[in-house]
């Protein structure tokens, strides 16, 4: 066994004898080998003042060492991961809990399948809380109240509204530079709400039904497929096509359309993405009366109205200065719900309005409006503007075609001073001067949904202050800003004969600290004729003034970011002289709690 052991200094002499019997290497071809270059230091003139200057020293030429072959000369290299999975190779590992930790396939952080199929998955939960009060049309014999004689009741209520939505997108190419190749998109939400009131009738048409209402419904928010068909130059200007339930925005803010409809729009940009088009086809959707989602797995293709809408915009980027953006739209609205009586989920009568003649109604209105939105110098400017012209069939009143001829502008200024900023916003919509003239000159939108003038926290853009003996129909709708004398925005048709409004607001925005911003809103708002009230109250003078909107909001992000947003706000009305002549003198308010969840 002995023989079989070599120290470690016989080996260490065998390979001296090996190295000195090992004969030279033999010459290499000049083609083999390494060029020798000599380079040049850099002009130490040439440089910035800031950098300082490096000694230069070159390495020393080898001219036996072997030039590293070319890619062609050897063949693909084979075995690399890809870029997905080189993360996982240094030691990252998949997380599908947490979004923003490594990386998770159901964010598109790397292909689902084949080479460039990606899904990414969004969930939402929203959570509303909302006591409120505001007048409520009663009559005797419905009232909860005994001993109430009294056509306003008791209008306390409280609303508790939980929202659940799944966003499922699946996509196929490279998307850092372009849009994706194919995409399909579906989102349903589920929403649960319990609903208490004060007074009979309210939440349903039966009057025995009772005080309260629970109620679950899934909505259909999104259904479509959207193909790239071409790309129009270097910088990946396409043009794309996509069908199917899909949500579309007008304007900047919301004022004229923002909703979830059936349709084709083609779109694309231009010139480096400064230009940006739509042009579509839609046609709305019957809502789910209390949640306001669509209707389509109840009703399925029966949830398509006969109410169309034509589109066009486009959009230019940094115009008229750089840094503000504009927008010209034209939108038809072609409606022929003329042939039946609709009802809603509670029993109550949508189409037509239960207002004056309560007939039903067709009409072709067609909306040519401006837009702008950015920073001028110091100042940020978000405006819209529109003219409302077309035919209806009859008016609110008349039994006689009316001429449409309404206009709109909003404008919203603001200027930013560090963590403050102080906003001015007015808006106006006309008013209908005469009910009986055949001219319907009181503007409506087709189904608003504005970011304006504090949103959703304000009171009056919020809730749907109701039009006291106008058989169920709205003053101004929830979740709108237009004095349209509607049933609802929802499920009703445009109603070009009302009142208008006036609104001049004030507000300010305080970021307390990166997750704390505190904002404070006051509005004075006003019909802007009150021919078509009086005509519908039977009640003559009603005064201009609608009264003080005041809210103040609290919004906190703890995470700095939008993955989970808390609110609370409160909003109060206080009634001016002609919201006192329609209802009692008594203030409305409205909290809301409101807690969204994003994954």
């Amino acid at each position: 066994m002995a023989t079989e052991r070599v120290s470690v200094l016989t080996i260490s002499v065998l390979s001296a004898i090996a190295y000195a019997e090992t004969p030279p290497a033999p010459q290499q071809s000049a083609d083999t080998l390494a060029p020798c270059v000599t380079e040049e230091p850099a002009d130490p003139r040439r440089r910035s003042p800031a950098i300082p200057v490096l000694t230069y020293t070159p390495d020393p030429c080898d001219p036996t060492r072997v030039r590293v072959p070319q890619l062609k000369e050897i063949g693909p290299i084979q075995g690399l991961p890809d870029r997905w999975r080189i993360i996982e190779a240094i030691g990252i590992k998949e997380n599908l809990w947490d979004p923003y930790s490594g990386h998770n396939v159901l964010k598109g952080d790397r292909p689902l399948f084949g080479e460039d199929w990606y899904v990414a998955l969004i969930g939402i939960s929203d959570t509303v809380y909302e006591p409120r009060e505001f007048p409520v049309p009663v009559g005797n014999p419905v009232t909860a109240r005994p001993a109430s004689y009294d056509t306003i009741g008791d209008g306390q209520q409280t609303v508790l509204s939980q929202t659940f939505a799944l966003e499922a997108v699946l996509y196929k190419g490279n998307t850092v530079f372009k849009p994706p190749d194919w995409e399909f998109r579906f989102t349903p939400a589920i929403n649960v709400s319990y609903v208490t009131f004060e007074e009979r009738g309210a939440l349903k048409s039966n009057p025995d039904f009772g005080l309260s209402r629970t109620e679950a419904v899934v909505g259909i928010q999104a259904a479509f497929v959207d193909k790239h068909l071409r790309n129009v130059g270097d910088r990946y200007d396409f043009d794309s096509l996509r069908v199917g339930v899909q949500p579309f925005t007008a304007d900047f803010r919301g004022f004229l359309l923002n909703d979830a409809l059936f349709g084709v729009r083609l779109f694309g940009i231009r010139n480096n993405n400064r230009v940006q088009y739509n042009l579509g086809w839609f046609q709305r959707i019957e809502k789910d009366t209390n949640s306001g989602l669509n209707n389509l797995l109840e009703r399925g293709m029966g949830a398509l109205r006969d109410d169309h809408i034509f589109a066009a915009n486009i959009y230019y980027q940094d115009w008229p200065v750089l840094g503000f953006n504009v927008q010209g739209t034209v939108v038809h609205n072609h409606n022929r719900e003329d042939q039946k009586l609709f009802y809603d989920d509670n029993g109550v009568i949508q189409r037509p309005a239960s207002l004056g003649l309560e007939r039903p109604n067709a009409y072709d209105v067609t909306y040519v409006g401006g837009s702008g939105d950015g920073r001028i110098g110091w100042l940020n400017l978000s405006t819209s503007a529109y003219v409302a012209v077309g035919k209806a069939d009859r008016g609110a009143f008349v039994e006689r075609k009316q001429d449409v001829q309404a206009g709109f502008f909003a404008a919203e200024f603001s200027r930013d001073f560090s963590w403050i900023r102080p906003r001015l916003s007015v808006a106006w919509a006309s008013g209908d001067p005469d009910p009986f003239d055949g001219k319907a000159e009181g503007y409506d939108a087709i189904f608003e949904n504005p970011l304006f003038a504090g949103a959703d926290t304000s009171f009056w853009i919020r809730e749907p202050v109701p039009l006291i003996g106008g058989g169920r129909v709205a003053l101004s709708g929830r979740n709108g800003l237009l004095n349209s004398l509607r049933s609802s925005k929802e499920q009703g048709q445009s109603n070009f004969v009302n009142p208008g409004l006036w609104l001049i607001g004030v507000g300010a925005d305080f970021d307390l600290t990166p997750t704390l911003r505190v904002s404070g809103n006051l509005n004075w708002l006003a019909f802007d004729d009150t021919a078509t009230l009086e005509v519908a109250r039977a009640q003559a003078p009603i005064d201009r003034e609608i009264g003080l909107d005041a809210s103040i909001a609290l919004t906190w992000r703890p995470l700095a970011i939008q993955n989970i947003v808390a609110r609370l706000s409160f909003a109060a009305l206080e009634p001016g002289e002609g919201y006192r002549d329609l209802y009692r003198d008594d203030t409305s308010y409205a909290v809301l709690g409101n807690v969204v969840l994003t994954y």
